[in-house]
């Protein structure tokens, strides 16, 4: 893999991995659920809930390629699914409102009464839900278990976990000053890009599907 294409997947999976996790969509519900909490436990809760989802998305990344030949389901095939998983989600963000593929009103209600809300649902499913496990799975199986793809894929992750921290935590230090506006404003633009992303992995599915379909050099 050239320098060019290095950089290229790395960014592509740092963006896609951050913009389907999408932290700045958690913060309205982590402040909710977590209202009783003191300053210091709401920092405790929200470092469990990003190693958590880290973990999540690690174990599903590592193992995706098991799944896949366990189940027989193709590369193209799972790219499409993701595709249109993460089209839906880009949508609700553009919306402004909330992805029943995240968590549902219910799920979210249940949790304010729960002692322990870092793992469920804070980490799963609102931050490594099922479009993010996708997402990962799907960047693991473009890696192929080359080194640098590989070690590119697994540090988005780490790096999206690490900023889904600090940011959960600035949440609990600075409530006063999030506005719905600011949150919503940063959904759109998060939901815009992801959109885009995900048109890229149907793209992508439907040429491994469909190799007649890939365009040759110079053409």
């Amino acid at each position: 893999m050239e320098i060019g294409e290095t950089l290229q997947f790395a960014v592509v999976a740092f963006t896609a991995v951050f913009f389907v996790v999408d932290p700045f969509a958690a913060v309205p519900i982590f402040l909710a659920i977590t209202g009783d909490q003191g300053a210091e436990r709401r920092r405790a809760t929200a470092l469990r809930a990003a190693l958590a989802a880290w973990a999540t998305l690690t174990v599903f990344g590592l193992a995706g390629g098991i799944l896949f030949r366990l189940l027989g389901i193709s590369l193209g095939a799972f790219q499409i699914a993701g595709g249109l998983m993460l089209l839906l989600m880009a949508v609700d963000m553009m919306r402004a409102t909330p992805s029943r593929t995240r968590s549902t009103q219910e799920e979210q209600a249940e949790a304010r009464g729960e002692q322990e809300v870092a793992v469920v649902p804070l980490a799963i499913p609102m931050l490594a839900g099922p479009g993010a496990i996708a997402t990962v799975m799907v960047l693991m199986k473009r890696a192929a278990w080359r080194p640098v793809p590989t070690l590119l894929v697994l540090g988005a992750v780490a790096l999206t976990g690490a900023i889904t921290y600090l940011i959960l935590r600035a949440a609990a230090s600075a409530e006063r000053f999030i506005t719905r506006t600011t949150l919503h404003v940063l959904e759109r633009v998060m939901g815009l890009l992801l959109s885009a992303i995900a048109v890229e992995f149907i793209v992508g599915g439907l040429r491994e599907l469909w190799p007649v379909l890939r365009v040759s050099p110079g053409t």
